[in-house]
């Protein structure tokens, strides 16, 4: 009888004990968000790339979800990363700024995430966004670019920092972790044990590979290209990328000390992991060796969604970087605030919708606009009267200028019209004609390229 009346007890108590833990909130992921400088999207193994060598962030891409069209909206500055940071940690087109900073009077990322209850911790590049940043983390540490990029280690130091940031963290509250990596953005040094993972002669030139641009695109002398000599050579570029992916895999394998110590502490589980870069990089493509374009090398950046509540999948919806800051305040209960360009693409991730928007723009300076309406994308160069029409499902590496095909010119109408619609939305004052256009052929200069310190 005794045991009967116990049994019946502890059924009553646990059925109780579920309907509590059903109706207490659950516990709000912390947030670690990793941002490399000059990073393609295809430079992470397991989306893609055969001869990469990233284990960690291929854990997070096969883990996690996959966004494969996500893009910087562009900038008015060579500097691509400068106004590519302040609108991420705004939310806000780089065209309401007043030169190439975000109001620090404005909400921003770290903002909401302090005000939902998270402690803010920050480490990265001086200068880019230090008016919006330092005042609004808890913790902000700067990196000195020029020295860990020299170090051999790339990510170690900003690794090392925020390993300890955890190891000494007491309390509850949940942790916005920003970490904004220097590499691999140049001067690329990477320590041998890095260097000898990859066989240099084996290494892939870019498919869309050229010795040199086939005409002015408004930006053909600026620092990054005169980071190797005309013409471009096979093997220049292929030492460039051996290079690159050396210091990739060095970030990499950083990141992976810092997922054994969430693992260590606790909250790997409880942690959601956004992976991206500020902008791409030509290095090699098309004749190039920057970011100042408004090509995919360039233009898209790699986006990887990883961990609590986050489904494994991939995504080609249209996405900017912008759209992380109201993404990640939906994602984790945070308010979004009015008036953001940015917008929410949580219901991708939830499986509520498949798309935020129909078509996207991308900008450089007053040299260059672009649109995107899938599967077609034109690219606008109006300081040479010059377009570009690309089917990027037939065409991924933009190869085939299709825009002298009588059979498309209501196609190129239709996108210049919605080109003009998107300026208008974001206040883009640059026009897509000039009354008297430059001659679009370029020669190299004479003069040797610059050592890229």
């Amino acid at each position: 009888m005794r045991t009967s009346v116990f049994v019946l007890l502890l059924t009553s108590y646990c059925a109780s004990a579920s309907v509590s833990a059903a109706d207490r909130p659950a516990k709000r992921p912390n947030v670690l968000f990793l941002l490399t400088d000059d990073q393609r999207a295809d430079t992470i193994g397991a989306l893609g790339n055969p001869v990469i060598k990233t284990p960690n962030l291929d854990r997070l891409a096969t883990g996690g979800f996959a966004f494969r069209n996500a893009y910087v909206l562009g900038s008015n500055s060579g500097a691509v990363c400068l106004p590519s940071r302040n609108m991420l940690m705004s939310g806000r087109a780089y065209f309401r700024f007043k030169g190439q900073y975000a109001s620090p009077e404005k909400p921003n990322f770290p903002d909401s995430m302090k005000e939902a209850g998270y402690e803010t911790w920050h480490e990265g590049k001086r200068g880019n966004t230090e008016r919006l940043i330092h005042p609004r983390f808890d913790h902000t540490r700067y990196l000195e670019d020029e020295k860990v990029r020299t170090s051999g280690e790339h990510g170690k130091q900003i690794v090392d920092d925020a390993i300890g940031f955890l190891a000494a963290r007491r309390g509850d509250k949940p942790f916005f972790m920003y970490l904004a990596f220097a590499g691999p953005h140049d001067p690329r040094v990477a320590a041998e044990k890095y260097m000898e993972l990859y066989d240099r002669s084996k290494i892939p030139l870019p498919a869309n590979y050229l010795p040199l641009h086939p005409f002015d695109n408004g930006e053909m002398t600026v620092r990054d290209e005169k980071l190797e000599a005309w013409p471009r050579t096979e093997d220049a570029i292929r030492k460039h990328l051996h290079d690159y992916y050396a210091c990739i895999t060095s970030i990499d394998g950083h990141i992976g000390r810092l997922f054994k110590k969430l693992e260590e502490i606790g909250q790997f589980d409880n942690t959601v992991i956004l992976f991206s870069s500020d902008n791409g990089l030509a290095i090699g493509s098309h004749g190039l060796m920057g970011k100042q374009s408004l090509y995919e090398h360039s233009s898209k950046v790699p986006l990887v969604f990883f961990g609590p509540g986050i489904p494994k999948g991939k995504s080609d919806a249209l996405v900017y970087l912008m759209d992380i800051y109201p993404t990640v305040c939906e994602l984790v209960g945070a308010a979004v605030p009015a008036g953001l360009d940015g917008k929410s693409f949580a219901g991708i991730l939830r499986g509520q919708s498949s798309s935020i928007r129909d078509t996207l723009f991308t900008s450089y300076r007053d040299v260059q606009r672009a649109i995107h309406a899938p599967p077609w994308k034109l690219i606008r160069y109006p300081q040479i009267d010059k377009t570009q029409l690309f089917h990027l499902a037939a065409d991924p590496h933009e190869l085939n200028n299709l825009s002298g095909d009588p059979a498309q010119a209501g196609r190129i109408k239709t996108m210049m019209d919605e080109l003009r619609r998107w300026q208008e939305e974001l206040g883009d004052k640059a026009p897509l004609e000039v009354e008297n256009p430059r001659d679009p052929a370029f020669t190299p200069p004479a003069e040797m390229p610059t050592t890229g310190k």
